[in-house]
Order: structure tokens, then C-alpha cells, then sequence
């Protein structure tokens, strides 16, 4: 089968000839039918993120190996089953959930996999969906999709499934207030998207973009405000009625992290989700004093995702702009992905 590789960190996706996977023991084969790519995976294959003061976290410490072929947003056929598989038929369609854990450890029994110091993740452990053909664990990994577009719900994987744990997060404040938006790109498009589906007040969204901020609002957003204005706080809180109670920084970098801080109210809450990186300077005092909470969220569990397919599949969330392109491109697709080219989501399609 082909499969698009990193070789070495920074270098370009190669293409190597490997052989076809054959399951052994309950693991899953699928021939890939669509692979999304996907912010994260810039983040592989430059191998680490900007931790701030000329630091980076890399990936090589923490157990990525190479080569590898990245893409953990999946979705394929079922056709080979290892000899103790079970609950899924040759044939079917699913959606390949990659965060996968060891199973035996504390967060893992309580079915938070994507947070396990031992993570065996597809696309960043082991070998993911930029080829013909990958390889999941176990069935349980696998849900189906019937005849839903494999492109439109591949990104449900990573994009998805990110989004809609932030949101969560949030409990039943979205319905109360807009919930603040940082970053209009294909997560952006997402959270407006599950937002609707959750019956939430809204959204309002900040980019710099002004491209990003007109395909929010033709998304749903209630309103976009140019992140790098002046009075972009002001512009934020008047969007939204009041000083927010909810923000979720869907980009990362210092000058989101600050405008998020800055907005919220008193008692409100900033959930990070992006990677972008550096650091942030907030004054501290500020945190007790405004009684903030700040939460990290990393992608999503099994059973989010599960609820949030149970979602798209009763047709409660509309599709964002998928942008597809034959595997060939895998990495040109990626280095435009990196450049920002993009609105909404770009899918290779074997």
C-alpha cells in the first residue's frame, strides 16, 4: 500500500511502499476512505510545540518515533477482521476514534484515554490515516457512520470531538450567554456548528481574519470581531450583551490567551484548546481577584465522540466546508494548511 511519511522532522512527506496490514488479534483493518489533515499534524511534523523562552516540547522525548505517517482524522471501510475481533461486520463504514490509551491506568478506567501518560494514539504514535489502508486496536475504536460523506465527518475525530469537549466544559452556561470564540478557522466553523446543535445562546467569534470572520457569520455566529482592533475587548463584550462568562481560545497564542483573560467576567472561565503556543503573561493577582478558571482541554474521549456522531447522525449538525484532495498531495496540503490557505477543512481522499 502507499502511505505518506515523516522521515525526519521539518522534512517533507515522503511516499513509501509498505505492506498491506494483516489484523492480529482484535485489531481492525480499514482501507481509508477519507483522512482529514489537520492543525495538529503540522504540530507532529515540525515535532514538538513552542513552550516560550527558547524551549520546545519535543515529540521524539515524548515517544514519537519515525518514520511515520501522520493523520488521526479517519475514516474508512472495515476489510480484515484479527481472529478475537468483534462488533463490527466487513463492510461497514466508521469513523476511527485515535485517541487511544493503555487502558489499565487511573484515567483510562475512567474513560479519559486522551489524557493517558501512555497514550498509543493513530497518526502520532503509530501509524495513521495518510495511506491506503490503517490499522485501529479494536472494534470498540470504530463508530459507524452508515452513508453520511466520509470527508465531511472525518474531521469529527479531532476537530469535532475537541470542540465539542470545550464546549462541554462550559456545563449550562452556553445556554444562558454566547459562548467567545477565538479563532474562525475549521475549529471555529466546528464550535458554531455544535453550539446550534446543543440549542446554546450563541457565538461570538474573534480572528484576524477578515475572510474567517464573514464565513462565521454565514456559519451562525451572532457576531466577529477583528481580534487585532484596538477596542477589540469592548467590541467582544458588547457582542455578547456583558463581560462573558465563557471563552474558548481556539488558537493559543500569547495575544489570544490575553484577550480571552481580558474579556471574561468575574467568576467566568477560559478553556484552552490551541496550540499555537509560547506563553502567556496574565498578572496573577488578577485570577483570585476575578475568580477565573482556565482549563486546558486536549481533544475529546471516546464517548464524546461517540455523543457527538449520535449528533451529526440525526442530522442536528451541518456540515463545515471540507476542501478534498487525492493522497498524492498529502504534502502540499499540509504546507498549505500551515500557510493559512484554508477555511474550514482540508481532507485527503485515497
Amino acid at each position: 500500500m502507499k502511505s505518506y511519511g515523516i522521515f525526519e522532522f521539518g522534512e517533507p512527506l515522503a511516499l513509501r511502499e509498505m505492506p498491506t496490514p494483516e489484523p492480529q488479534g482484535a485489531e481492525v483493518i480499514l482501507k481509508v476512505k477519507a483522512a482529514g489533515v489537520c492543525h495538529s499534524d503540522i504540530h507532529i511534523w515540525e515535532g514538538g510545540y513552542d513552550l516560550g523562552h527558547d524551549r520546545k516540547l519535543s515529540l521524539r522525548d515524548r515517544g514519537v518515533t519515525l518514520p511515520l505517517t501522520p493523520g488521526h482524522e479517519t475514516v474508512g471501510e472495515v476489510v480484515a477482521l484479527g481472529p478475537d475481533a468483534d462488533g463490527i461486520e466487513i463492510g461497514e463504514t466508521c469513523l476511527v476514534f485515535p485517541w487511544i490509551g493503555c487502558g489499565d491506568c487511573d484515567v483510562c478506567r475512567e474513560g479519559l484515554e486522551n489524557y493517558c501518560l501512555k497514550a498509543s494514539n493513530i497518526g502520532v504514535h503509530r501509524d495513521g490515516g495518510f495511506a491506503d489502508y490503517v490499522r485501529t486496536p479494536h472494534a470498540r475504536y470504530l463508530l459507524p457512520i452508515g452513508d453520511l460523506d466520509p470527508a465531511e465527518i472525518a474531521p469529527y475525530a479531532c476537530s469535532g470531538v475537541t470542540t465539542y469537549s470545550a464546549i462541554r466544559k462550559l456545563g449550562d452556561r452556553i445556554a444562558r450567554q454566547p459562548v467567545v470564540l477565538i479563532g474562525a478557522g475549521g475549529l471555529g466553523l466546528m464550535a458554531i456548528k455544535i453550539l446550534r446543535a446543543l440549542s446554546a445562546a450563541g457565538a461570538v467569534v474573534v480572528d484576524i481574519d477578515p475572510v474567517k470572520r464573514d464565513k462565521a457569520v454565514e456559519a451562525g455566529a451572532l457576531a466577529a470581531v477583528d481580534g487585532a482592533a484596538p477596542d477589540a475587548v469592548a467590541q467582544v463584550q458588547q457582542a455578547v450583551g456583558s463581560a462573558p462568562l465563557s471563552v474558548i481560545d481556539l488558537v493559543g497564542s500569547p495575544q489570544t490567551a490575553q484577550l480571552g483573560f481580558d474579556v471574561l467576567t468575574k467568576g467566568g472561565t477560559l478553556v484552552l484548546v490551541g496550540l499555537f503556543g509560547n506563553i502567556a503573561t496574565w498578572p496573577l493577582a488578577m485570577i483570585p481577584l476575578k475568580g477565573i478558571s482556565i482549563v486546558g482541554n486536549l481533544v475529546g474521549t471516546l464517548q464524546e465522540c461517540r455523543e457527538l456522531i449520535d449528533l451529526v447522525r440525526a442530522g442536528r449538525i451541518e456540515p463545515i466546508p471540507v476542501s478534498r484532495f487525492p493522497l498524492d498531495r498529502a504534502n502540499e496540503t499540509l504546507m498549505d494548511l500551515r500557510d493559512g490557505k484554508f477555511v474550514g477543512r482540508a481532507v485527503l481522499c485515497p
